[in-house]
């Protein structure tokens, strides 16, 4: 039978370029999807882009262009950084495409037809930033007196004819779906948010707009496009073939992972299961709200002005380093902050003095003394042994870390073994043993190689161009690369290539 997985990230608001944090989910999601495929699966892996809302439509305006020119300027550059930062997605999907505004219509008749849409108008506080509506007892005062979102956003009082989703009446099946399935939304801190903002009372929300022009079209009501969370929530289904529910790709629903922003949680843990309630179709597995990096202590923002950028990064230490570090730093959910000092520290740290220094010393000393070869097995000592189990035992380490996303834990399970493996080599001293006992030497050198091929399999859904050069320098065919291989040796006498550093180290310009 085949294991089938399938994540998403958030769908990219193309109000403006791509930043850390845009690149952040990106890779999270990437890291999983590869995961998912070492290990046997087949994995449908989506991202994309969000173009439609008054937010587009004000900030084409603004530049004196189109909304269609802005969301196709904008959407080739998530693009780019999706091919920057080495994803391997299965689709791209942008809201503006045919496929997509067919799946909305046919979403939106799903959720008529089963009577859970009804005509009023909408009156309350809205803020565009946010592209969504609070509750009184939601909003802020801003220094300057002005009403805020929970998130900063300003805030203005609308009133316009509107179609609602009667989200109200979902509660009790909502709560019951949060009781049943206490990991359909994580980590626990927004699990609890939503909780109680669910146990508060629903209201029914607003689901079209008349302001504005720059939307899906409400099927057969002219004037009246789309709330763009409606459009977008939709992604998710429109990439798998829908409303075709016998397309092939629709055997993967229901998503294993959406993977979103904290901030945005709250309508794919409550909008979205509702809206999946009512048409008839199964729910996600998992909604996980992942945490913020933050500049000086604020959340990054296109709207504040203090995005940092990705690809410059990217060019200075590149593109794996940068993967490493992102998933490494902070726990994933919590909220970091990101400066070059941190990334310097970690770099050298572990990529630089712990794993490349691991990779250079064994290589080149089997280049030089080994006859560059896998080197033979002899008689294994109690040293040996306590390595290989940390080493044979570290794949059901890491899978259970990363059946959890804690991608730091799964990072730190991998590094006790090459920190325990760097203690190795300067007990064992294999420059030693090369004249006192060469037997020993080539057993303690073919350990490490081992050692070296396991972390290197493991790390490939974090650093896939970097390890992909490890384990060629191990002679490690790509037939013997995903976790099955895990089980397998190294065979005796292959050759090897001569080794080349891995991760150099980085020293400051003016150091």
């Amino acid at each position: 039978m085949t294991k089938r997985f399938y994540i998403t990230t958030p769908i990219y608001y193309v109000n403006g370029a791509p930043h850390i944090g845009h690149a952040y989910s990106s890779i999270a999601a990437d890291v999983m999807a590869r995961f998912k495929r070492l290990d046997g699966y087949d994995v449908f892996f989506l991202t994309g882009t969000d173009e439609h809302g008054q937010k587009i439509e004000k900030a084409a305006n603004d530049a004196g262009i189109t909304p269609q020119h802005l969301a196709d300027r904008n959407s080739d550059a998530f693009r780019a950084m999706a091919a920057a930062v080495n994803l391997s997605n299965t689709d791209f999907i942008r809201t503006t495409e045919p496929r997509h505004k067919a799946a909305c219509a046919a979403m939106w008749q799903a959720l008529d037809a089963a009577g859970a849409i009804e005509l009023g108008h909408y009156e309350g506080w809205y803020a565009t930033r946010d592209e969504a509506f609070y509750n009184e007892d939601e909003l802020t005062t801003a220094p300057d007196g002005t009403k805020r979102s929970p998130y900063g956003a300003p805030v203005e009082w609308v009133r316009e004819p509107s179609y609602f989703f009667k989200l109200s009446t979902f509660q009790s099946r909502l709560l019951d779906l949060y009781e049943t399935n206490p990991e359909f939304i994580q980590p626990a801190s927004s699990r609890n948010e939503v909780l109680s903002f669910v146990r508060s009372g629903l209201r029914d929300i607003s689901i079209s707009r008349t302001s504005f022009t720059w939307g899906v079209p409400v099927p057969n009501t002219p004037g009246h496009v789309m709330y763009v969370w409606i459009d977008a929530l939709t992604n998710y289904l429109t990439a798998l073939g829908y409303p075709d529910r016998t397309a092939p790709n629709m055997a993967f629903w229901p998503a294993d992972i959406h993977l979103v922003g904290k901030e945005i949680t709250r309508f794919h843990a409550i909008y979205w299961p509702a809206m999946l309630m009512a048409a008839n179709l199964p729910l996600p597995k998992r909604v996980f709200g992942h945490g913020w990096w933050v500049v000086d202590g604020e959340k990054m923002s296109k709207s504040l002005g203090n995005a940092l950028e990705i690809q410059p990064l990217i060019t200075e230490f590149g593109i794996d380093a940068i993967r490493f570090f992102l998933l490494r730093e902070i726990p994933f959910g919590n909220d970091g902050d990101v400066s070059r000092r941190a990334i310097i520290t970690r770099l050298n740290t572990e990529l630089a003095n712990g794993l490349g220094n691991l990779a250079q010393r064994t290589l080149s000393f089997i280049a030089k003394n080994a006859g560059a070869a896998i080197p033979a097995a002899g008689p294994a000592t109690e040293a040996d042994h306590a390595l290989t189990t940390i080493a044979e035992t570290l794949p059901t380490r890491v899978r259970t870390a990363m059946d959890r996303l804690a991608y730091q834990e799964a990072l730190e399970e991998i590094w006790k073994l090459i920190r325990a493996a760097n203690a190795y080599i300067d007990h064992e001293q294999p420059w030693a043993l090369r004249k006192t006992n060469p037997t020993r030497m080539a057993h303690v050198l073919r350990t490490l190689c081992e050692t070296l091929r396991i972390a290197a399999i493991l790390l490939q859904p974090f650093m896939p161009e970097t390890m992909a050069k490890l384990l060629d320098q191990l002679a490690i065919p790509p037939t013997a690369r995903n976790f099955a291989a895990l089980e397998t040796h190294l065979t005796e006498a292959t050759p090897l290539p001569t080794p080349t550093g891995l991760f150099p180290r980085f020293v400051e310009p003016d150091a």
